[in-house]
């Protein structure tokens, strides 16, 4: 069983003050996503100021969180897209990125797909194959009438002493393999895409994997951009250890230099990015107690946030209202907080520190900004909750709320019950 503490004393995003909170889910409802936009942006310049290298790129990847409200504030903040799918491509371009402001780095492309992100005229690709190497090339050469606009084409690093044991992507033993089939086809493997792991606060270890990952880039005879990806973590233990930008920026952006070549140097956050300005307010349905534990039961369930075991159990939850402005003092007890299905796992926090509570009483789930609703699904039949956006002191709604009709999209060959006629 995973264990979920969380504090009673961890601040909310300064946007959101319990008063705010009480009147959100009144206007809005209950269980809802928000997200304070004012503190995204200064996330967004903490880690954009933190690289003095001037060819630095940022790409925000979507996969976090693909809310087109969001998307449109990086792209006002100059940062581009970071697609590991089309799905991701998709969102990009409806929210309003140029296809040269998309990077795709994915995984597995069929013909199908490969031929779709061409005809949406995306020109920089980073494989992880040789496999798909050889289908993109394929691809092109199949576009009527046949062309070869300007592709920047890389190679995901697959190098098991920096990325583990990995799936994905390019051995460096076959670079040059991939280098004879792009060259071939009058193109060039530009570019190395390095993804260290999947949300990671060991700054040390992104800094010792630089000179391994330059030397390893400098292979590929055309070489002009260095993709550090992703992986960056974020401090889901607010007292816990926190990606230190800054250090991490200014050793790239030095070594870069030293190389006395013109360079490009993609940067790809998701999570440390968008994940602490989400929070997802949900109100107490039921409170029981059972050998002196406080066992509440909330109208949200676990299906709204990411799979704990993929993208990490721990979110700190906040008591707010009235509780939550009384003295410091104010007693607490241990608590697991339940979600609204009889999953036997749909615990959003277990073994919490909250005061006592009651029915009406409103929890936050901080954190939530990066594989919230981005992973939320229809599990045990719940549709998923709004999502509103606070930017400059105002509110807006940036998703509605799902009513139980979406359970019947798409459904076919049934006669549909008019309810209440």
């Amino acid at each position: 069983m995973m264990h979920f503490p969380a504090s009673p004393v961890s601040p909310l995003p300064s946007a959101l003050p319990p008063g705010c909170a009480i009147d959100l889910l009144t206007r809005y409802g209950s269980p809802l996503y928000v997200y304070d936009g004012d503190r995204l942006r200064h996330t967004i310049h903490h880690i954009t100021s933190a690289f003095s290298y001037p060819q630095t790129h940022f790409h925000f990847a979507s996969v976090t969180n693909g809310n087109l409200a969001l998307l449109q504030l990086f792209h006002s903040q100059g940062w581009g897209l970071h697609a590991n799918t089309p799905g991701d491509i998709y969102l990009g371009l409806q929210a309003g990125f140029s296809p040269h402001q998309i990077v795709y780095s994915g995984s597995n492309l069929s013909r199908s797909d490969m031929a779709q992100i061409l005809t949406w005229g995306i020109r920089s690709l980073n494989l992880d194959s040789v496999a798909q190497v050889e289908m993109f090339v394929a691809a092109i050469n199949r576009q009527s009438p046949p062309s070869l606009p300007p592709f920047r084409l890389g190679l995901r690093l697959n190098h098991p002493p920096l990325t583990g044991d990995s799936r994905i992507g390019v051995r460096p033993e076959e670079f040059a393999i991939a280098h004879e089939i792009a060259q071939q086809a009058g193109l060039a493997i530009a570019g190395l895409h390095f993804y260290r792991g999947t949300g990671t606060n060991a700054t040390k270890a992104f800094i010792r994997a630089i000179d391994e990952v330059i030397a390893i880039a400098q292979t590929l005879p055309d070489w002009t951009y260095l993709d550090f990806g992703g992986g960056f973590g974020y401090p889901y233990h607010h007292a816990g250890v926190a990606f230190a930008w800054p250090e991490f920026g200014q050793h790239l952006s030095d070594r870069l230099r030293q190389l006395n070549r013109p360079l490009d140097l993609v940067i790809e956050p998701g999570r440390a990015a968008i994940a602490g300005c989400g929070v997802l307010l949900c109100q107490v349905v039921s409170v029981k107690w059972q050998d002196g534990r406080q066992i509440v039961g909330i109208d949200t369930t676990v299906a709204n946030l990411s799979v704990p075991s993929v993208h990490g159990g721990y979110r700190e939850i906040v008591a707010i209202g009235a509780r939550q402005t009384a003295a410091d003092s104010q007693e607490t007890v241990s608590t697991d907080v339940c979600g609204n299905t009889t999953y036997s796992r749909d615990y959003l926090g277990r073994n919490c520190q909250l005061p006592p509570l009651q029915l009406g009483d409103i929890l936050a789930i901080l954190d939530v900004g990066a594989y919230g609703y981005a992973m939320s699904s229809h599990f045990l039949h719940r549709p998923r909750p709004a999502e509103v956006l606070l930017e400059n002191g105002h509110d807006r709604l940036i998703r509605q709320r799902e009513d139980y009709s979406v359970l019947l999209t798409n459904q076919l060959n049934f006669n549909p019950l008019h309810l209440g006629d």
